[in-house]
This record gives C-alpha cells, sequence and structure tokens, in this order.
C-alpha cells in the first residue's frame, strides 16, 4: 500500500482460525463452520520503534481475539459481508481505553476450507482504506455507539461509557445481543470483568453496564438482526438480585498483564 506520500508499514496476521455462520445454503446456516483469516494492517510504525510503547502499535494477540468474538457473534450470508465487516471494525479509531496505533489501511482475506470438495480452497480478499470508511455516532449522554458495521442480518457496534456512569438494567426480547469488554474499568451486574471478557445474553436476562474508573470505557457489541432500540427494554431488577452469567475470555493471559 503506497498511500499518497510513502508506504506504510504493515503487520501481518496469517491463517488466524475462527469459527462463523457464514454461507446461503441451509447446511452452513444450521452451525458455524471453520474460517481462516489474514489480515494486512498498514500503520506508521515509527512512534513505537522509537518509544518502545505497546499501545503505539498494534496489539495482534488482543486483535486476533477481538477478530474471533466478531465472527462467532455475527452471521453472514457471504465472505463478501463479513469482510466488509472486519474491515470496517479493523479502521474504525482506537479508544481511549484500549489505546493502539491508527490502521489507515486493511487487507482482509478470508478463506472457508470447508467449500469446496477436491481440496480446493474458496477465498476472498478486499483492501479498503480508513478514508472511505465514515462512522456515526449516537450520543445518549451517558454512553455513546458508534455504528461500526449494519446490514440487515446483524449490526456491530462500540457502547463507550462515559465515567461514573452506566447502562441502565435492561432487556432485550427479540435480539439475540453478544458483548465483549475492551476497557479494564468495567462493572458488569455490580462486578468487575476484565477485558476480553465476552458475554452472550440469553433473551429476557437483565443486564446492567457500569463504568466506575476515571476514563471513558468500550464494549464491542454484536446484534442479531441489526439494533432495534424498541427492543433495549428497562426492567426495575435491584441491582443485588442481578445474576452473573457465564463468559469466554477472548484474551490471552500474557495480554492482560501488558
Amino acid at each position: 500500500m503506497t498511500g499518497s506520500r510513502r508506504p506504510l508499514d504493515q503487520i501481518e496476521l496469517r491463517k488466524l482460525r475462527a469459527e462463523c455462520v457464514v454461507g446461503v445454503y441451509p447446511s452452513e446456516r444450521a452451525h458455524p463452520q471453520p474460517l481462516l483469516v489474514d489480515l494486512g494492517l498498514y500503520f506508521d510504525a515509527r512512534p513505537a520503534a522509537k518509544g518502545g510503547r505497546l499501545s503505539a502499535t498494534i496489539d495482534y494477540a488482543k486483535l486476533a481475539g477481538e477478530i474471533r468474538f466478531l465472527l462467532a457473534a455475527c452471521r453472514f450470508y457471504l465472505l463478501e459481508t463479513a469482510a466488509e465487516a472486519l474491515a470496517a471494525y479493523l479502521l474504525a479509531p482506537p479508544t481511549p481505553d484500549a489505546p493502539r496505533a491508527r490502521v489507515r489501511a486493511a487487507t482482509v482475506r478470508l478463506t472457508k476450507p470447508r467449500a469446496l470438495a477436491g481440496g480446493a480452497l474458496a477465498s476472498l480478499t478486499i483492501h479498503r482504506e480508513a478514508e472511505e470508511m465514515d462512522y456515526a455516532v449516537e450520543d445518549k449522554g451517558r454512553y455513546r455507539v458508534d455504528r461500526i458495521f449494519e446490514d440487515a442480518g446483524c449490526g456491530i457496534y462500540r457502547l463507550r461509557i462515559q465515567p461514573h456512569q452506566r447502562i441502565p438494567t435492561h432487556v432485550h426480547r427479540v435480539m439475540e445481543e453478544s458483548e465483549m469488554v475492551l476497557g479494564s474499568g468495567l462493572h458488569l451486574q455490580g462486578r468487575p470483568v476484565p477485558p476480553g471478557s465476552a458475554f452472550r445474553w440469553p433473551k429476557d436476562f437483565p443486564h446492567l453496564w457500569e463504568n466506575r474508573s476515571e476514563t471513558e470505557q468500550t464494549i464491542l457489541c454484536v446484534d442479531r438482526p441489526a439494533f432495534l432500540p424498541e427492543d433495549e427494554i428497562p426492567v426495575n431488577v435491584p441491582d443485588e438480585e442481578l445474576s452473573m452469567p457465564e463468559y469466554v475470555s477472548y484474551y490471552p493471559r500474557e495480554a492482560l498483564l501488558s
């Protein structure tokens, strides 16, 4: 990638294995199938080289977990849609609680190992630049919503909760929602949760997010179908009666110590 001035530096992730419901045939809609993800991330590596700070580059251990979460939570009919969704996420500006270098361009290659018989591999490659992207932001006072990607089947959002604010207790009765914590200052159901924790909410399961820190904190959210405002239903449940769901950690343990 050359850009308008000089070639950018590149980090590559190759053969990242993820599971995703993707395909148009009934057999592909019933269960997730493996995908191989190859990424080329173009950015300026000089600040990291000079300062030696992980936050000045791209933490590919954490990013790999975020990609795996997104593909597990979303459902796509086409590889083209999955690739566009990932590119939109990769090119979004970083948030204060999860600092990293800004990705200026991204190449996304998705391969379906089981798509064809006879050993052939079906894959798709796209290249997108940050200048092409347009992210709508909705300010709800206590928190902001970055609309990363939406289509008829799902929506990807970043919920950015302001310091000492909360998303009040609510349930969903139509949407299937999955959420992953990106920052280190969030409480769920009154309990602290580490970055990389991901939750899949059953319908009618009350949940309460709080930011008790001094910094904006971010939740990566996937809704299926895309967000329905009328399906965010407030409920009056005492905080002490909220139950804690099980979660999956998408960050390696070492990444939580960095």
